[in-house]
């Protein structure tokens, strides 16, 4: 059964919001890929939170595209949350999805083919990525037997919101260890904001018009996913404009070494600026 909209002008406004998200989201990737290709160097850009955000954007593209896609998912939703109810995933949101899953590879891409001085991936980062896909993988074995699709997404969703809560926390202290924003675009951030809002703005117009706010909590991933990001972006543009305004990174130890250093130390060497 296909929920209505009760108002046109409202059905209007949800889609425009929901493009407008869509590209603001997408086109924030573009400013960092830019700056990577333009300086032939990623040094700046933490390597941590590039792993955790392509692994959040894998994770976001299941439960997207599952539950925009499959009808027996969509049928145990509405069991769930009621049959006048709609989907709480649009079309822009698994196009989102498909895009920023190819931007985050993208950008590791670039990492392990630019400049990188002696940064690294963290291994606290790939200790929390193969954990996040072990987990998934005794769910679905969990699933399996009584075909509980909806839980297995939706735990794919609550394991992107994590990621989104810890994703921005490397690049946000390299930044503060480092006392400037350079080699990270803000152009990242702005963009990001802006998706963030118009988001929100989306899913409040379907509440309206539905009379019901089951979609919020139907769907707290894109929620919680919007309000992290608008609070880090906040945050990185109070380093760029605040803290740390049109000042170079401050001298670190072997920032300038060879593109040779290997991406994964071993436990005795040190690691600089990475954390999660």
């Amino acid at each position: 059964m296909e929920t209505t909209w009760n108002s046109h002008t409202l059905e209007v406004a949800y889609r425009v919001f929901g493009w407008t998200s869509c590209f603001a989201w997408s086109c924030s990737f573009y400013p960092q890929v830019f700056l990577n290709f333009f300086r032939k160097s990623v040094v700046g850009l933490n390597f941590s939170f590039v792993l955790l955000n392509n692994t959040k954007h894998s994770l976001y593209l299941i439960y997207n595209a599952t539950l925009y896609f499959s009808p027996a998912v969509q049928l145990q939703y509405h069991q769930k949350y009621g049959f006048d109810q709609m989907i709480p995933v649009a079309a822009n949101d698994v196009a989102m999805s498909i895009h920023a899953f190819l931007m985050t590879a993208l950008l590791l891409f670039q990492i392990a083919t630019y400049e990188r001085g002696n940064q690294t991936f963290s291994k606290i980062a790939i200790g929390i990525v193969s954990t996040v896909w072990l987990c998934i993988a005794v769910c679905l074995l969990t699933a399996l037997p009584s075909q509980s699709w909806l839980w297995l997404i939706s735990i794919c969703n609550y394991m992107q919101v994590f990621m989104t809560a810890i994703k921005y926390i490397p690049q946000a202290f390299m930044n503060f260890m480092r006392k400037s924003t350079e080699g990270f675009s803000i152009g990242n951030a702005l963009l990001d904001f802006s998706g963030g809002v118009t988001s929100n703005a989306q899913m409040v117009m379907q509440s309206i018009d539905q009379k019901s706010w089951v979609n919020f909590s139907g769907n707290i991933g894109k929620v919680l996913l919007s309000l992290v990001s608008i609070f880090f972006d906040l945050l990185f543009m109070c380093q760029h404009y605040i803290l740390y305004p049109s000042r170079k990174a401050s001298p670190l130890p072997k920032l300038k070494k060879e593109i040779s250093e290997p991406l994964i130390k071993s436990a005795e060497q040190p690691i600089v600026a990475e954390s999660v």
